[in-house]
């Protein structure tokens, strides 16, 4: 998930993101070309459940968590890096740990609900309002295949929610109006010959 802002913090106007230095630059979009764009089936397509807790699996994860970190976003699921299988990541403090979250099942979630707008690493540029539950309850493994149960409220439920969807092929635009699907689906194709020629 690129990031989520409140529907109405301010409206009309939006907030732009501080420059980044050419560092940070490059390692953005390094980690941007590894992931999976709008189009590509294996978003279109429900991730495999994780058998096996080896070193492979704590590997993508630790590989999953550069590229969130260095798209500078606040979660990343496994498909949207190529692999089809149901692990998640996110990070929604900066400076809180990375928490992975493997064959995660959504078992609660509030009746109340609030829309925000959201954003994904795999539509970069769009943003649409989404509305979900505000509070939720996971389970879920860990990389070593530990049992985890998570509780989560605001903007961790709405990532946590984000990449779930991500691991059963379904994305923002999805879950938004048709008016704002249709202006998201323009802007792509209207960014699509400027992200050509650079």
């Amino acid at each position: 998930m690129a990031d989520a802002r409140s529907n109405g913090d301010r409206p009309g106007e939006e907030q732009e993101p501080p420059p980044l230095d050419p560092e940070a630059r490059a390692r953005r979009d390094a980690a941007m070309a590894v992931v999976r764009r709008l189009g590509d089936p294996v978003l279109r397509t429900r991730a495999r459940g994780v058998e096996t807790y080896d070193d492979a699996v704590r590997e993508q994860a630790g590989r999953m968590a550069a590229v969130m970190h260095d798209a500078l976003g606040v979660g990343l699921a496994a498909p949207q890096v190529g692999v089809s299988n149901r692990m998640l990541v996110y990070r929604v403090e900066p400076d809180s740990p990375v928490c992975v979250l493997v064959n995660p099942e959504i078992e609660w979630h509030s009746a109340d609900a609030e829309i925000m707008e959201e954003g994904c690493l795999s539509l970069p540029g769009v943003h649409v309002d989404v509305e979900r539950p505000v509070h939720v309850r996971v389970r879920a493994r860990d990389a070593r295949g530990g049992e985890l149960l998570v509780e989560a409220s605001g903007l961790e439920a709405r990532v946590i929610q984000h990449e779930v969807d991500h691991l059963d092929g379904v994305l923002i635009l999805d879950r938004t109006t048709k008016d704002q699907r249709k202006r998201a689906m323009r802007a792509l194709r209207d960014a699509e010959p400027t992200a050509q020629r650079a």
